[in-house]
């Protein structure tokens, strides 16, 4: 740095600094560095809250939904051919793992005169490494074996856990499930319910409201006797290597298997949600945008003030040879210290602030609507460096214009002006 940046930059820090005759503008000065700080550290919580969302839902929504579902149209959402399916689909490089899986749905009663719908999914047993989901991870007790003890069930069966405290069904307890694969009865005339008997084997809790709410798990053999699928499947679900390239192996694996078969991404089947999050994020981010632009009329104000008191002395340094480009210098240092100054202190108190959210949990959520118990934070680097130049930028363009005013001021009118 020259000695005569160094000068400009004394002069502005000099500027800064209340005196007796313009204490008023060191308080707007104070004011505006505030207002920068307040801006940037709702800006920063904010968006920090946004993404922790995304990234919260997002985790729990892959922990019982694979990254890609191979099904197929028709009459029955069968798959007859899983077999090839699959073998097609571990081709892929992409692919990772890949097993059957059947989806179907039912009503479950612990023997109570209370009775629940619930979404049944067959699983086939845990690969380790291979497997498709994580929810094998989730299970409280049991495991995928489904072991059970008592004597003429039809297999054992895990079931989410706030599914469980509200049935009172815990693992050793004997449930009633009612198959949608009715049969029909020609003596009745009319279609006949089937029912299932299984044993509680075990629990489950993702975090994730609707699975644990009315997810249970079985055996993949006995879901495809319980949902009347003999030897077909629901489908084949599908684990890749990025998460976030499934819509891209979906929809080349949808090309290379053709007509019937369709490939449903986590993306697509959760668009909506996470569609809804990301304009929710965008809308917040522009309104406290707005905090940081009030904050730059402050700073406008500071340094029009700052010249109105000071232009006497600006004379003096226009005669004794600093240059117009000097002068604006100096002002558009003063203002470049307030938005610097201010964004550091909104920075530093956002990211101390979101920490604190996240590791304390401070802000409770109801499960039952927002699919989480808490509020989530996640600072991400790039929408930190975002917000922190937005600021930087706003309080350099708040400057020009009263440093303009300040170049301008001829020397011998500044000297004269009362």
């Amino acid at each position: 740095m020259s000695g005569l940046d160094s000068v400009e930059l004394w002069i502005a820090g000099r500027y800064l600094r209340h005196r007796r005759t313009s204490r008023f503008v060191s308080l707007i000065t104070l004011i505006a560095t505030a207002g920068v700080a307040v801006g940037v550290t709702a800006l920063i919580i904010v968006t920090g809250v946004m993404s922790g969302l995304q990234s919260d839902l997002r985790q729990k929504i892959l922990i019982a939904n694979p990254h890609i579902r191979l099904m197929t149209y028709g009459e029955g959402l069968r798959l007859d051919d899983w077999r090839r399916v699959r073998q097609v689909a571990l081709r892929d490089p992409d692919v990772v793992a890949a097993a059957p899986f059947v989806l179907s749905q039912g009503i479950l009663t612990a023997g109570h005169d209370y009775a629940e719908g619930a979404a049944v999914i067959g699983m086939a047993p845990d690969t380790g490494s291979r497997a498709v989901t994580d929810i094998a991870r989730t299970f409280l007790t049991g495991d995928l074996r489904f072991a059970t003890h008592a004597p003429d069930v039809d297999g054992g069966l895990i079931i989410g856990r706030r599914l469980a405290d509200r049935l009172s069904a815990f693992p050793g307890t004997i449930v009633t499930l009612v198959s949608p694969g009715s049969s029909y009865n020609r003596a009745l005339g009319t279609f006949v319910p089937r029912f299932f008997r299984f044993e509680v084997t075990g629990t489950f809790e993702t975090g994730m409201y609707e699975y644990d709410n009315s997810y249970v798990i079985m055996p993949v053999s006995v879901a495809q006797r319980f949902a009347g699928l003999d030897t077909a499947m629901s489908g084949v679900e599908l684990r890749v290597k990025d998460p976030w390239t499934a819509d891209k192996v979906a929809r080349r694996l949808e090309e290379r298997l053709g007509f019937p078969y369709r490939a449903l991404d986590w993306q697509t089947q959760n668009s909506g949600l996470f569609s809804a999050l990301k304009l929710e994020k965008l809308a917040m981010s522009v309104i406290l945008l707005l905090i940081v632009l009030v904050a730059a009329f402050n700073i406008v104000s500071t340094l029009t003030m700052s010249v109105t008191d000071r232009t006497k002395e600006i004379g003096i340094l226009r005669a004794m040879g600093m240059t117009a480009g000097q002068v604006r210098a100096i002002f558009v240092a003063q203002g470049m210290v307030v938005g610097v100054v201010g964004t550091a202190i909104g920075a530093c108190f956002g990211i101390a602030v979101s920490i604190g959210l996240n590791h304390y949990r401070l802000i409770p959520l109801n499960p039952a609507i927002y699919f989480i118990d808490h509020l989530p934070v996640q600072l991400n680097p790039r929408d930190l460096a975002v917000t922190v130049l937005a600021s930087l930028l706003i309080a350099a363009v708040a400057t020009m214009y009263p440093a303009r005013q300040a170049a301008a001021l001829l020397p011998v009118e500044a000297i004269r002006h009362e």
